[in-house]
């Protein structure tokens, strides 16, 4: 299985009023989802986990992921550093999903 590297954009919610800022991620997957959020933090979860996320809210340990209308989805992580909530598009996370499959699935000839 090869492995599958996306760069996206993300928005980090927070407090503050106005709209989250952009920032840069990088979703990567090699039998499991990574996310690298630079200055948030780095995540590894099941690629089961994200799909059904995008549908309805699930969660398993210390990462919950909901839909937030319908073209956003949440990502919510816990740590002992506290709680980074990153906010993506969903057509993001779908085209990533589909590339997972597909760099998983062999060629025919």
């Amino acid at each position: 299985m090869s492995a599958v590297w996306q760069k996206a954009r993300a928005r980090i919610v927070t407090d503050s009023p106005g709209e989250p800022p952009a920032v840069p991620a990088v979703l990567s997957y090699d039998g499991r989802v990574h996310l690298t959020v630079p200055e948030e933090g780095d995540w590894s979860f099941t690629r089961e986990l994200l799909e059904e996320g995008l549908r309805a809210p699930t969660e398993v340990g210390d990462i919950r992921i909901w839909p937030c209308g319908r073209v956003q989805a949440v990502l919510e992580f816990h740590s002992p550093k506290g709680v980074a909530v990153v906010q993506f598009d969903k057509k993001t996370l779908v085209r990533f999903l589909r590339r997972t499959y597909s760099a998983a699935t062999p060629v025919a000839h």
